[in-house]
């Protein structure tokens, strides 16, 4: 079969860029699904062109020259590639408008997916972007033939408003579990915070419904004198969050590490702590837990079903001053549903087939 499928991930770990974690994945779906082409929402000046990822997969960048026309960009280009079964849009919002668009004018269905968890209080109250954005979602997904969410909150959510009669599938997000679970320290990071007793641990990128602010004031209000903040990540506020650490934390002992490989990170923590307003699945959660490593985390995504210790915003201080003083120190990861790669790729594409049944 033939899928097009529509997404906006411009970052180089995404789709527009041969070799990045993303276009490997895409290889894959399209290997056993047959036929794969990808248009890709970008500017003109990320540099990104037109790439056959592999005999069975195509990427195509609309090289835009401003956001508002990557729609247009991207009907224009579904125009010139052979008639898809089915459309696939990586999100309900722009690109499932775009998808919604192409697959009505190609008189094929439509899969939806969804990442983000819209239907949050938090996620309305951050924006008047995102509040246009929920009523996107509510047309897109009463058109879409399947619905593919990355966890039960959002399948609940969705259902509980009935924002679409197709049937909805949950499948998490894929994380390779062994590499964090069997991932060795690094010798010269642990030296480097080796006369911290405690190291809490922050990996986010640094905006605002990241929350990090609440983090670092929660680490602030209740560490005891051995205990470090580690944040690893980067974003439009670190600056903001550099001076506010300095001021609550003179004696320095939060350290900002920017974007890196949060891998021995995990292995050198003791605690990962998680603030997000809200989040569609929670990656970090998983790695986290994956290595070993307890996580307080706010009630958003995957929390609660991953096994991480939940608390509202306003209990985060107290249930951290706890666990300085009675841990735990280890976690386990719980209901992670992939045993390989494979079983992801293979239920992931039969996701998409099912529409054209349905």
């Amino acid at each position: 079969m033939r899928v097009l499928q529509i997404g906006a991930d411009r970052s180089k770990r995404g789709i527009l860029y041969p070799g990045s974690p993303a276009s490997e994945r895409q290889k894959a779906y399209g290997a056993l699904l047959g036929d794969l082409d990808i248009i890709g929402f970008s500017r003109k000046d990320d540099g990104a062109k037109v790439s056959s990822v592999s005999d069975h997969t195509r990427v195509y960048p609309t090289n835009s020259i401003a956001p508002i026309l990557y729609g247009l960009d991207a009907v224009r280009i579904a125009r010139k590639l052979s008639q898809p079964d089915v459309v696939s849009a990586q999100d309900p919002f722009e690109t499932g408008f775009v998808g919604w668009l192409i697959a009505w004018m190609k008189k094929v269905p439509l899969h939806v997916q969804v990442h983000t968890d819209f239907l949050s209080p938090e996620y309305r109250r951050h924006s008047l972007r995102n509040r246009l954005r929920v009523s996107i979602a509510k047309f897109v997904l009463r058109r879409a033939s399947g619905v593919r969410v990355v966890s039960s909150r959002i399948k609940r959510d969705i259902e509980s408003r009935r924002f679409t009669q197709a049937p909805i599938s949950v499948l998490p997000i894929f994380v390779d579990v062994e590499h964090f679970r069997w991932a060795l320290p690094d010798a010269a990071l642990a030296e480097r915070f080796a006369r911290f007793s405690s190291k809490v641990l922050v990996v986010s990128r640094l905006e605002p419904e990241k929350d990090v602010e609440l983090a670092i004031r929660t680490f602030c209000g209740t560490a005891h004198e051995n205990a470090c903040l580690i944040v690893v990540g980067d974003g439009s506020l670190r600056e903001d969050l550099e001076y506010l650490s300095s001021t609550l934390e003179p004696e320095r002992r939060v350290f900002f590490e920017g974007e890196q490989d949060p891998t021995p990170y995990y292995k050198l923590a003791d605690l990962v702590l998680f603030t997000s307003d809200y989040d569609g699945y929670g990656l970090v959660i998983i790695e986290a837990l994956a290595s070993g490593k307890p996580v307080l985390s706010t009630d958003v995504g995957i929390a609660r079903e991953a096994g991480a210790i939940v608390a509202a915003p306003d209990q985060l201080i107290e249930k951290l001053t706890e666990w300085f003083q009675h841990g735990p120190h280890e976690a386990h990861l719980k209901n992670y549903p992939y045993k390989n790669f494979e079983q992801y790729v293979r239920e992931y594409c039969e996701d998409i087939k099912a529409c054209i049944k349905h």
